[in-house]
C-alpha cells in the first residue's frame, strides 16, 4: 500500500501539471510543489535514459538551463540529472527524470524556456552559444500561474528572501524585516549521517543523532525517506528551532579532510576499503584515489535537500560551507577548474533556491586571492538568486580581507573566526572589518562564526553553566559591534566536540541567553540603523551601540555596576530601562528613570544584582 506522503505528492504532481500551459507540442514538465510565492517549485522534465557512470557524463555533458521570467524579472537557473526523480526513496542511479527548483519571488503569470545542451564538458563551459541541442526539452517553453503564499510565522516562506541589500544587515524581501543570526556552527561534519545513502564512517565519526530522536515531531514525517529515515537529524533541527536558534552550518565535502565522511560523489572502490584508507590521517590522497570527481550521489543529494527543504520551514538560516582548509586544494590541484566548477554548479542548482542561506567558499580559507576570486565570480555569475557570499579564514590572516572588500570582488561579507579563549578579540575584530568595509564603499555584513579558542570555544554546560565570558564578550560583543550574528564553535577537545557532537542540549542552558538577545534586539531596538558607540560610554565598562540622539544600547559588562553615556548637549530628556541578559523577561527600572543631554551623564544602577551584567536601554523621551 503506498503511503499518505506518497498519495499526496501524486496529488500535487497531478495538481501542478494540470495548471502549467505548455506553449508548443512538447510534453510539459511536470511540476512538484505547490504554486505559491516563496515556495519551491520543481519542474520534472522527461530527457535521456541515463546512468549516473554513463559513458555519456550525465552531470558534465549535458546542460539543462531554464530561464523563467515574470514582467522585466528573468532568473536563469542551472538544472540537473535527477534519476529517476524520487532518488532519495528509491536510491536510482539511473533514469530519464531532468530537473529544476524555482522559488518565484511574484504571484501571477511565469513563462519559462528551457536550454538542454550537449557537449563535452557542456555544464561547466563559459559559452554555449554554439552547444549542441540535446533534443528533448530543449527550446521548450511554457506558462504557469503562481498565487500568494500561505505561510506565517517562522516559516521562511512567510518571509520570503533573504537579501544582501549593501547593508550590514540582510533583510527578508516579504515581511522587509532584518534578520539577526543566531545558531550553531558545530558539529561541522553534520551530515556526516548513516541515514544518507552510502554514508561512511571514517575515523569513527559517523553520526546517529540518536539524542534527539525524541525531538522528532509529526510536523516532519513528510521529510523523512524510506519510511523513517531521516528522523533523528529532522529531530537536531526541530530541538534548535524549538530553542529559538535560527541557524546551522555544515561542510559538503571534507575528503582528506578533519572528518572525511561527508562528499557528493560517487566512490570508484567499496565503502570498506575507502573507510580503511581514510581512517588512517596519514593518508591525502583519498580525492585522487577514490572518487569520481565528476560523477554525483544523486540519491544523497536528493536526501540532503530532504533536511534543508524541513530546515526552511522552521526557518533556519543554512549555512554551506563548501570547503575546509584540507580540501580546498584538492579539486584541480588547486586551480580553479572543471572540478570545482561542476561541484558549485551543482549545490547551486540543487540547493540555491533556499530562502536564507549563504555559501561559504572556505572555512579557514588560505588558497591564493586570485583562485578565491575565480571562485566568487563563478558563484556571483551562476546563482541567479545572489545569495549571501562569504569567505571565512583563519584568525591570525584575516588581513588578507582586504584584497576582498569594496568592488574588489563580489563578497557580500565575511564569516569571521577568532581565538581568545576569552572571547576578548570579538568586539573589536568586528569593529575592524564593519569600519574597513564601510570606508570601501560597500559594506559587508559581518557574522562571527567560530568565537573562542580552537580546542574549548563554547563549553558545554556541565563544565560552564553561566557561560558569562561567551554571553559577554562574544554575543553581545558581536551584536554591539554591530555582526549581524553568531554561530558557536563547540572546541576539538570538548566533550560533544565540534567533530563529535551529536547532542545540541550539551548547550541547553547557553541557547537561553541567546534567546533573551533575539528577543531584545527584534522588539526594542531599530538595530539595522545604529552604529557602534564604544566611545560613548566610561572606558572598559562594555559596549554601546546608538544611534545617537535616539537609541542607545549599552552592555554593561560583569562587576562594573553603573557607567555613563554621553548623550551630547540638547537638552533632550530620555528614559532608562534595563535589560537581564542573563535570564531576559521585561525591561526594568533602575535606579534612575529619566536622564537629560547634558554632555556625559551617569546611567543609574541596576535594579539587583549589581555585580552581573546588564543591558541598559536609553531612549529619548517624545
Amino acid at each position: 500500500m503506498k503511503s499518505i506522503k506518497t498519495l499526496l505528492l501524486n496529488i500535487v504532481f497531478i495538481g501542478a501539471a494540470l495548471s502549467m500551459v505548455n506553449c508548443d507540442n512538447k510534453t510539459a514538465p511536470v511540476i512538484d510543489g505547490e504554486l505559491k510565492k516563496w515556495h519551491r517549485i520543481t519542474l520534472n522534465f522527461e530527457g535521456p535514459e541515463t546512468d549516473e557512470l554513463s559513458e555519456v557524463n550525465p552531470f558534465l555533458d549535458y546542460r539543462l538551463d531554464v530561464t523563467f521570467t515574470n514582467g522585466n524579472q528573468t532568473y536563469v537557473i542551472p538544472g540537473f540529472f535527477a534519476a529517476d526523480g524520487r532518488a532519495a526513496e528509491s536510491s536510482a542511479t539511473k533514469g530519464n527524470i531532468w530537473q529544476v527548483r524555482f522559488t518565484p519571488n511574484a504571484v501571477g503569470q511565469w513563462s519559462y524556456k528551457s536550454s538542454f545542451k550537449k557537449g563535452n564538458e557542456v555544464a561547466v563551459a563559459d559559452d554555449i552559444a554554439d552547444a549542441e541541442s540535446a533534443g528533448f526539452m530543449d527550446g521548450q517553453t511554457g506558462t504557469f500561474t503562481i498565487a500568494a503564499s500561505d505561510k506565517s510565522g517562522r516559516d521562511n516562506r512567510a518571509k520570503g528572501r533573504l537579501q544582501y541589500i549593501g547593508q550590514s544587515y540582510l533583510q527578508f524581501e516579504e515581511s522587509k524585516n532584518y534578520f539577526i543570526k543566531l545558531g550553531v556552527d558545530a558539529p561541522e561534519n553534520l551530515l556526516g549521517y548513516a541515514d544518507f545513502d552510502a554514508a561512511t564512517n571514517a575515523l569513527d565519526f559517523l553520526k546517529e543523532w540518536q539524542p534527539h530522536a525524541q525531538d522528532f515531531t509529526t510536523d516532519a514525517e513528510p521529510f523523512v525517506w524510506k519510511g523513517n529515515k531521516g528522523k533523528n537529524l529532522l529531530g537536531a533541527i526541530n530541538y534548535l528551532a524549538a530553542e529559538e536558534l535560527n541557524v546551522f552550518s555544515f561542510l559538503t565535502f571534507n575528503v582528506d579532510g578533519d572528518d572525511r565522511n561527508i562528499f557528493p560523489y560517487l566512490l570508484k572502490k567499496p565503502i570498506a576499503e575507502y573507510e580503511t584508507y581514510a581512517s588512517n590521517k596519514k593518508n591525502l590522497e583519498a580525492w585522487e584515489n577514490f572518487f569520481h570527481k565528476t560523477r554525483l550521489d544523486v540519491s544523497k543529494l536528493d536526501q540532503w535537500e530532504r533536511i534543508f527543504e524541513y530546515a526552511e520551514t522552521l526557518g533556519m538560516f543554512l549555512h554551506f560551507k563548501t570547503n575546509e582548509t584540507e580540501t580546498d586544494h584538492l579539486m584541480d590541484k588547486g586551480v580553479f577548474g572543471t572540478e570545482g566548477k561542476l561541484y558549485y554548479r551543482e549545490l547551486i542548482a540543487r540547493f540555491g533556491h533556499h530562502l536564507s542561506m549563504n555559501w561559504n567558499l572556505g572555512e579557514e580559507n588560505d588558497q591564493p586571492t586570485e583562485e578565491v576570486l575565480k571562485v566568487a565570480n563563478y558563484i556571483k555569475k551562476l546563482d541567479a538568486y545572489r545569495n549571501h557570499l562569504i569567505m571565512h579564514t583563519f584568525p591570525n590572516k584575516d588581513d588578507r580581507y582586504n584584497d576582498f572588500i569594496g568592488d574588489q570582488s563580489p563578497l557580500t561579507g565575511a564569516s569571521l573566526q577568532l581565538s581568545d579563549p576569552e572571547f576578548k578579540d570579538v568586539n573589536p575584530r568586528v569593529l575592524k572589518w564593519r569600519e574597513k568595509s564601510n570606508a570601501s564603499g560597500r559594506k559587508w555584513a559581518l557574522s562571527v562564526d567560530e568565537p573562542g579558542k580552537a580546542n574549548i570555544a563554547l563549553l558545554p554546560d556541565d563544565e560552564d553553566p553561566e557561560h558569562n565570558l561567551a554571553r559577554g564578550n562574544a554575543l553581545w560583543g558581536t551584536l554591539l559591534a554591530g555582526g549581524f550574528g553568531v554561530e558557536w564553535y563547540f572546541g576539538y577537545a570538548s566533550p560533544n566536540s565540534d567533530l563529535t557532537c551529536e547532542d545540541f542540549r550539551s548547550r541547553d542552558l547557553f541557547w537561553d541567553q541567546n534567546k533573551h538577545a533575539l528577543h531584545f534586539f527584534e522588539n526594542h531596538i531599530p538595530f539595522w540603523v545604529m552604529e557602534p558607540a564604544n566611545e560613548l560610554i566610561a572606558a572598559d565598562s562594555g559596549y554601546c551601540f546608538a544611534k545617537k540622539g535616539e537609541t542607545y544600547t549599552i552592555y554593561l559588562s560583569m562587576e562594573k555596576e553603573t557607567t555613563t553615556l554621553d548623550l551630547g548637549t540638547s537638552g533632550d530628556e530620555f528614559s532608562i530601562a534595563w535589560y537581564d541578559p542573563r535570564n531576559g523577561g521585561d525591561l526594568q527600572e533602575g535606579s534612575v528613570q529619566h536622564i537629560k543631554a547634558e554632555g556625559s551623564v551617569a546611567v543609574g544602577y541596576p535594579p539587583s544584582d549589581k555585580n552581573k551584567d546588564w543591558v541598559i536601554l536609553v531612549k529619548k523621551k517624545y
